[in-house]
């Protein structure tokens, strides 16, 4: 009887690890009789755990709090933060707010000139200048202005908005993509929200808006539309960002540094069984798997499967314990096969490294991420394609 050792992900514990466990059996089961599944419980046994009830851990986002000052609050200033982060995705997403407000179009008078002409002469000219209007973000103010002036959304926001309040969206529009941008190409240098709100100040005037603090309710309302939307959504993900400090991101952090206790409970775990045997891990369950392959031979493994995991991304950017690139994968690592989601930005290929000894297999979940680096379990096709190498 092949036995299948499972060996799970970052961040599992009960009761969910007896469920996925279940999950797995019946779905190996439904491809193939006769097969046993061995479990390997590694974050009970070898786990992040925080030792002092997690006293590192900041409150949830949105609210503020100081140390012996009672309950969390909440941050006023949250709904704007989250709201920037909202252009940064997207940064004409105001002006399609505004835009989907605007009446249908009318004829105008002879010889009136449209709100959207003068909007692009006045991006034309700001760009003219080059980007030291905004030289605090980074470059990208001559080109986002070009490009602003040239977007369907500017003339239907401009029917829509009182120049005015069309000029702060613009301003933000701008500082938004200039700073998406920095984002993008990893700048290591992001100027704080005073600065940002400064260029945005400044701009939004050499756009036509009257000097901060004059300006009337629409042009911050429409920011808090955005915002209200964007801080539950931000809320939502720094939660679970908190709670991923422990134990997901900690089982990481614990795994690099003291794996050898991980490694050792597999090898003694597969030791004790009977031949043959493959060894199944998702995630950071395929870097223990590999690695534990790869540090010494384990005569009974007959195939290796990993799903979702870093291992490959590991070994090329150095990180993997086991095995320094270049160098090349041992001999005695049996065949292995990895699996990956093409939307799971977590799953690595494999073959290009080792030519001949990795096969990379693609699995579509229908997931976007992050969903899809949790779903390989419940897609039949990842069952198929580990029934199909079992030996």
């Amino acid at each position: 009887m092949t036995a299948v050792v499972f060996v799970h992900g970052t961040g599992v514990r009960e009761p969910g690890f007896s469920a996925l466990v279940e999950r797995v059996t019946a779905g190996l089961a439904a491809q193939r009789d006769g097969l046993r599944v061995v479990p390997y419980s590694w974050g009970a046994a070898h786990g992040a755990t925080l030792a002092a009830g997690g006293a590192s851990l900041p409150p949830l986002t949105g609210t503020t709090r100081g140390i012996g000052e009672g309950p969390a609050v909440p941050d006023p200033g949250d709904e704007t933060t989250a709201a920037w982060a909202a252009l940064y995705a997207d940064p004409y997403a105001e002006l399609a707010l505004a835009a989907a407000g605007s009446a249908p179009a009318v004829e105008r008078p002879p010889g009136s000139v449209p709100p959207q002409q003068r909007a692009r002469a006045l991006l034309a000219t700001l760009a003219a200048r080059g980007d030291a209007p905004a030289a605090e973000l980074g470059p990208g103010l001559a080109r986002a202005a070009t490009d602003l002036a040239a977007h369907p959304l500017l003339g239907p926001a401009a029917d829509a908005l009182d120049p005015a309040d069309l000029a702060v969206l613009a301003a933000r529009s701008l500082t938004a993509r200039i700073v998406a941008d920095a984002l993008d190409a990893d700048s290591p240098l992001v100027p704080v929200g005073e600065t940002r709100d400064a260029v945005t100040d400044r701009i939004a005037e050499a756009l036509g808006a009257p000097a901060r603090g004059t300006e009337r309710g629409l042009r911050s309302y429409l920011l808090r539309t955005a915002g209200a939307v964007a801080a539950r959504a931000v809320e939502r993900r720094r939660r679970a960002l908190t709670e991923a400090a422990h134990p997901a991101a900690g089982d990481i952090l614990r795994y690099l540094s003291r794996g050898a206790a991980f490694r050792d409970g597999l090898r003694a775990l597969v030791a004790g069984l009977e031949e043959p045997v493959a060894v199944v891990g998702h995630s950071l369950g395929g870097i223990i798997a590999l690695d534990t392959l790869i540090s010494a031979p384990l005569p009974p493994v007959a195939l290796l499967v990993t799903a979702g995991s870093q291992g490959p991304f590991l070994y090329e950017s150095g990180s993997l314990p086991s095995l320094e690139h270049p160098a090349l994968l041992p001999p005695h690592v049996p065949d292995w096969l990895n699996l990956y989601d093409p939307r799971d930005l977590l799953g690595y290929l494999g073959a290009e490294l080792f030519p001949g000894r990795v096969t990379d297999v693609a699995v579509d979940s229908g997931q976007p991420f992050p969903a899809a680096h949790s779903a390989y379990w419940t897609n039949p096709a990842v069952y198929r394609h580990i029934a199909d190498r079992l030996p």
